[in-house]
């Protein structure tokens, strides 16, 4: 199958929609080295080494391939990942044919940054990395360690530490660790205020803060009895995350009534 070009008007205003595509910069090395930007939200891989990384993409999330012109580069990775289940398209004209419309640009992609918690996350664990992924840097590393390992990884990789006592981000009063991401990061997102809401009742034993933490915690402990590898359960948990930040922001006044209403039909 060929693959899909996508117009640089038609990712711009996929970027517009929330989680918005997974933009891969798959220029070859020396093209990457020399250039000195990139897409927004980019994340770099390595056009040679898809089958080494294209597993940790989100399935539900599509994919957006650029290379400089959005010629061989790109579509082969477009292909590739198609192959794989992926829903996948490459940029028409590449970053080059972007830039020409004077659609924004950002600085390339640097290293990722790096995040350690405990290992066999649930409720904050998981809303922490997502709210990481989706809110400050879409390329972070997470790491998973038992709890008495947190703190000297933390100190021998440098990476930020989250969600044990005495960490830069953890719980405080009757908050947890995600609302420090919240208050720290995003302070003025009332759907984040609302699901961090959420989120703490499900994390603290307190379902009376919403009526949807009860439902969270039990999606939370599920997930964790079904998936026994963290990486594999954030992705698959990611999901349940969009769609609630989604009904946070855009969807509260909807109703699911039965019987549904009934329009008759015209002879």
């Amino acid at each position: 199958m060929d693959p899909v070009p996508i117009s640089a008007e038609e990712l711009l205003a996929a970027t517009l929609a929330f989680p918005g595509p997974q933009i891969l910069d798959v220029r070859r090395d020396a093209a990457f080295t020399a250039a000195t930007q990139s897409l927004p939200r980019a994340i770099r891989r390595d056009p040679e080494a898809v089958p080494g990384w294209a597993g940790a993409l989100e399935a539900h999330r599509p994919v957006i391939a650029f290379c400089v012109h959005g010629h061989e580069v790109s579509q082969g990775v477009a292909a590739a990942l198609a192959a794989r289940g992926l829903t996948t398209r490459y940029l028409e004209g590449g970053i080059e044919g972007w830039a020409a419309l004077g659609l924004p640009l950002a600085g390339k992609p640097g290293r990722p940054s790096l995040w350690v918690t405990r290992a066999r996350p649930k409720v904050d664990r998981v809303a922490c990395p997502w709210l990481i992924r989706r809110f400050l840097d879409p390329d972070a590393r997470l790491l998973f360690v038992p709890p008495a390992e947190v703190a000297c990884v933390a100190e021998a990789t440098g990476a930020t530490a989250f969600d044990i006592p005495d960490a830069p981000y953890t719980h405080e009063g009757e908050g947890c660790s995600f609302d420090a991401f919240v208050a720290r990061h995003r302070p003025q997102d009332e759907a984040l205020a609302l699901l961090a809401r959420i989120v703490r009742g499900a994390d603290t034993e307190r379902p009376d803060l919403h009526p949807a933490a009860g439902g969270l915690f039990a999606a939370a402990l599920g997930f964790s009895a079904l998936i026994a590898e963290d990486h594999a359960l954030l992705r698959h948990a990611f999901p349940l995350y969009d769609a609630l930040y989604l009904w946070c922001r855009d969807l509260q006044d909807e109703a699911h009534r039965w019987p549904p209403a009934m329009q008759a039909s015209r002879a």
